[in-house]
């Protein structure tokens, strides 16, 4: 079974940075799946922020780009989200998830994805 934990959430002011770390199951990361990030602001549906497949190519949602960064790291399995210049708007509860095996290609579409973590709390002070 696929589980996914987050961890590097917390507080911080207008233009700092963070980075989310998503502890995967052995083999996980380095498996032929899509994986990503997603966050959800009360009241708003949950959105992609990134998605990687596995090969290591990336999609970003236009609102991150140039900001947030994601990467792999299979010897440790984990997957990060390195968030820079970071605004009010980037509040959210930040999700980790991961598609079923086999199915590869980048996607930012919540229902392309299988198994998610339960999420880590980001909130940006202005």
């Amino acid at each position: 079974q696929v589980q996914l934990v987050e961890s590097g959430g917390g507080s911080v002011q207008a233009g700092g940075s963070l980075r989310l770390s998503c502890a995967a199951s052995s083999g996980v990361t380095s498996s032929p799946r899509r994986m990503g990030w997603f966050r959800q602001a009360p009241g708003k549906e949950r959105e992609g922020v990134v998605g990687i497949d596995s090969d290591g190519m990336t999609t970003h949602a236009d609102s991150v780009k140039g900001r947030f960064t994601i990467s792999k790291d299979n010897a440790k399995n984990t997957l990060y989200l390195q968030m820079n210049s970071l605004n009010p708007g980037d509040t959210a509860m930040y999700y980790c998830a991961a598609g079923r095996y086999g199915r590869r290609s980048l996607s930012l579409q919540p229902a392309d994805y299988t198994y998610w973590g339960k999420g880590t709390q980001v909130t940006v002070s202005s």
